[in-house]
């Protein structure tokens, strides 16, 4: 089944930047430690944060008592320009997309009612993402329900826990 997601790029990203919210002051975090901490793959969160570190969200500290910390306030990041940097756009489909826009294959865009739903789905998108912060990220605890405020008890109906 096919779903729209974060990909696991933005995903490593965006948990690896919270745990350095989360210890910022508390020096570097060696690389193996953010990987091993948050179960993520070594190699491919190297690759991540050398991203993020070109875009000067990270920096590095070389030696032994090195590794990454915060390089941004983390309260003037937005989780979507860490998507976006990672991942590129933040459509549903590539003819809603504001920065990286392809038309697509219907035979008129200007009357498509997907494509009008998918702009409203954009925009409530870009309104979390751009608004919301590492720092408020990072300040979140959690959930332990998929369903916390009950809207969808039929569509979790005959589910397993």
């Amino acid at each position: 089944m096919q779903r729209m997601r974060l990909s696991r790029r933005s995903e490593y990203g965006l948990r690896a930047l919270v745990d350095l919210v989360r210890h910022d002051g508390g020096g570097p975090i060696p690389l193996t430690t953010l990987a091993t901490r948050n179960r993520l793959p070594a190699k491919f969160l190297e690759q991540i944060m050398s991203t993020l570190k070109h875009a000067g969200i990270v920096r590095t500290t070389l030696g032994t008592h090195g590794g990454y910390a915060m390089a941004a306030r983390p309260s003037t990041v937005s989780i979507g320009r860490i998507v976006r940097l990672l991942d590129g756009a933040l459509a549903p489909l590539p003819c809603v997309s504001l920065r990286y826009y392809e038309p697509c294959s219907c035979p008129d865009e200007a009357t498509c009612s997907l494509r009008d739903v998918m702009i409203d789905v954009r925009d409530a998108m870009l309104e979390i993402l751009d608004k919301e912060s590492l720092a408020d990220l990072a300040a979140r605890t959690g959930r332990d329900s998929i369903d916390p405020r009950g809207r969808h008890a039929d569509a979790l109906a005959g589910r397993r826990p």
